[in-house]
């Protein structure tokens, strides 16, 4: 549904490009593909996105969120550089170029409401959001995602387009867990579940038995770095990631890479373990290489077993 907002129509006005205008119905009729939108945050997952795209015939347009979007990863592709809080231009831009499919990915760290200075519009969806706006991520996502879906758009997950992605089950790389490692494993995926029964992260570091870390607004890599400090003597520990219950997939996949890798080993950890199935990826190759080179396993838990002791 287009709104009605005059700041809104005003962009739409300004932003319109006649070599990519909004589909026709003639073209619809005739089979042509509408770009791919993609609302783009931090790291690589949004160029790989951008790529698998076009590499299956559709074309694509990104926003790229200033200050959380990595110039290099947008480069190759079209897209405009816009603001989280100016919804008036995400919206007029995604609309001017033909897009109704839309994938958020990257992070993108929380901002006070002080820093995001909605627009008028970026207000207007504020309100539309309610009370979510101050809840879980997995809260605000959802209102994120419905109001898309209100405004004409349809949200799709980042694992639906960029299949060869999401991690497999069993392990990848030549290092197995040992029956100990499992036992943290198993330990850990119930840890990740509670906390995102109250949806406060998706990541834990479980060391012979012991919680070392939680995962909350910090990240991964910060959650490891404090883990680092804390480790006990003895066999190392491991990180545990997996999807929290009930998560809507399309907005917040848990994403390990070749930096996670790193950071483990970094931590002293001794193995990560995914939610196979419900993890991106990136960079497979990479991640297996650096996993091996630092004698850490990586391997990919069935949900329906993730609290077992056995792969």
């Amino acid at each position: 549904m287009r709104s009605r907002n005059p700041v809104l129509r005003q962009a739409s006005i300004v932003l319109e490009d006649p070599l990519t205008p909004t589909l026709s119905r003639r073209e619809r009729e005739q089979g042509v593909t509408a770009p791919l939108g993609i609302i783009a945050g931090g790291g690589p997952f949004p160029g790989r996105v951008a790529a698998a795209a076009q590499a299956a015939g559709r074309p694509v347009f990104i926003i790229a969120l200033r200050g959380y979007a990595e110039p290099a990863v947008i480069a190759p592709f079209p897209h405009a550089a816009v603001r989280l809080g100016a919804a008036a231009e995400i919206l007029a831009n995604l609309r001017a170029h033909g897009c109704t499919d839309l994938v958020l990915v990257g992070p993108v760290r929380r901002p006070s409401i002080m820093d995001l200075r909605p627009d008028a519009e970026g207000a207007r969806i504020m309100a539309r959001i309610g009370r979510a706006a101050f809840a879980g991520d997995d809260g605000l996502l959802a209102a994120v995602v419905r109001v898309l879906g209100e405004e004409g758009f349809r949200v799709l997950g980042a694992h639906e387009v960029l299949t060869e992605a999401v991690g497999p089950q069993g392990v990848i790389g030549r290092i197995e867990p040992d029956a100990a490692a499992m036992a943290d494993v198993g330990r850990g995926a119930k840890v990740v579940r509670a906390l995102g029964q109250v949806d406060v992260g998706q990541g834990c570091v479980v060391q012979q038995g012991i919680v070392l870390a939680v995962e909350a607004i910090e990240g991964t890599d910060a959650m490891l770095s404090r883990a680092a400090g804390l480790a006990r003597p003895g066999p190392g520990g491991v990180l545990v990631k997996l999807v929290k219950p009930g998560q809507d997939r399309r907005t917040d996949m848990p994403t390990i890479g070749p930096r996670t890798v790193s950071a483990a080993a970094a931590a002293g950890l001794r193995g990560i373990a995914y939610e196979a199935g419900g993890t991106l990826v990136t960079d497979r190759a990479g991640c297996i290489a650096a996993a091996d080179a630092a004698g850490l396993f990586l391997l990919g838990v069935a949900a329906d077993h993730a609290g077992d002791a056995a792969p």
